[in-house]
């Protein structure tokens, strides 16, 4: 993989036509260290959030070098970048024969589950293993998240009750798992799950050994701007010194936007311009999902590439190349008002999810990815990045 020092001289350098990828390691190594300074427990990076090798490499060498998986394509994937990576399984739905092979082939011994019927896919599958370590995820509110996870998965806390005593039964160590949703915007979240816990532990005398928290921590975009990460932190640790346990369980948390999101970049190209609407060269069925199908406003700025940039701002629609009228991200981006045909873009924020769902819909694919080494457009650890974009 090329590396380079800024943007500008990747795109002075590569000339792109099509879109490029552009992954930040310093970011990455910024996000990691700081959960691994301040989170009370161990981190798990959530490895659907951005899967590309080079990512996982750089979030491994950061010092994170645990991982939440969802598939058993995910276990092999980690298995062959970190051989003796500890691995968990946590995805509440799985086949028996993946279940089988993770727990026989790759030793994987952390499952999750929220009814009785995958438990039992659970302990038939891996022929009553006696060093299982189960975790029922509990269904609590996503109410302050931007995405909704609720309606798929969890166990009512009803439910709960008797899947922790069957769990209690066959395996080594129990969990109690819960998550408040993608890009929680507000930290009680985690304090009204954590206190679901504590109301399971309460009527079922078990004290879990591991409570996870999940992800859901939050990354800054225009519109989006959440607490400081530290509010999150602080209402974790007061939450959990309140379940008043003489035995505390380990706590684990899930993150993935907050570790990689400001990473990423595309870098586009405008195809033709409409007035305020630009023609670019990537869109919702490339890398710009979030942008198109949540409608996240994500943060831009024109690449000079050798042209003045007007100090006049305009706000733009962006429309990908497909022939698909969904292919279009509403906005408002910002950006200069002089841009016109063949000019340079860069998209930021998309370190999270934009590999993952990138498709080959009429043809546009591009897989060019590079290192930079300069600074996100935004960004939650660097508070000097994070005031300076807005919506206008």
């Amino acid at each position: 993989m090329q590396k380079f020092n800024s943007v500008e001289e990747l795109v002075n350098s590569v000339r792109p036509v099509d879109p490029i990828y552009c992954i930040r390691p310093n970011s990455i190594k910024t996000a990691c260290n700081w959960f691994k300074s301040n989170f009370p427990g161990k981190i798990l990076y959530a490895v659907k959030t951005n899967p590309n090798e080079k990512v996982i490499k750089h979030i491994g060498e950061s010092g994170v070098d645990r991982f939440d998986v969802a598939s058993i394509n995910e276990i092999k994937l980690i298995k062959k970048i970190f051989p003796k990576a500890r691995i968990y399984y946590m995805n509440t739905v799985k086949s028996r024969e993946h279940i089988r092979e993770a727990y026989f082939n790759y030793k994987i011994r952390d499952f999750v589950l929220d009814t009785k019927e995958e438990l039992q896919k659970i302990i038939e599958s891996t022929n009553n293993a006696k060093d299982l370590i189960l975790y029922i995820r509990v269904s609590i509110s996503n109410e302050h998240a931007e995405i909704d996870l609720s309606k798929k998965f969890g166990a009512l806390p009803s439910e709960a009750l008797g899947l922790l005593r069957l769990a209690k039964a066959h395996a080594k160590k129990v969990g109690l798992s819960f998550h408040v949703g993608s890009q929680c915007m507000h930290p009680i979240s985690y304090a009204k799950g954590i206190s679901e816990v504590g109301n399971i532990i309460k009527k079922t005398k078990i004290i879990p050994d591991i409570i996870n928290i999940g992800g859901g921590f939050p990354s800054i975009y225009p519109d989006l701007q959440p607490q400081p990460l530290e509010n999150y932190i602080n209402e974790i640790k007061k939450a959990f010194d309140n379940l008043k346990l003489d035995n505390k369980p380990e706590l684990l948390c899930e993150p993935g936007r907050a570790l990689v999101a400001e990473s990423g970049s595309s870098i586009v190209k405008v195809v033709l311009r409409k007035k305020q609407k630009l023609y670019i060269n990537d869109g919702t069925y490339g890398s710009l999902f979030d942008a198109g199908v949540l409608n996240f406003v994500l943060p831009t700025r024109m690449i000079p590439n050798g042209r003045m940039t007007s100090k006049k701002l305009t706000s733009f629609s962006l429309y990908g190349p497909t022939c698909d009228s969904a292919d279009f991200m509403k906005g408002p981006f910002i950006l200069p008002n002089n841009l016109k045909e063949g000019d340079y873009i860069e998209i930021g924020q998309l370190g999270a999810y934009s590999l993952t769902f990138r498709t080959k819909f009429n043809g546009f694919y591009s897989d060019q990815i590079f290192e930079v080494q300069d600074k996100p457009i935004m960004s939650m650890y660097e508070k000097d990045l994070s005031s300076s974009y807005l919506v206008a």
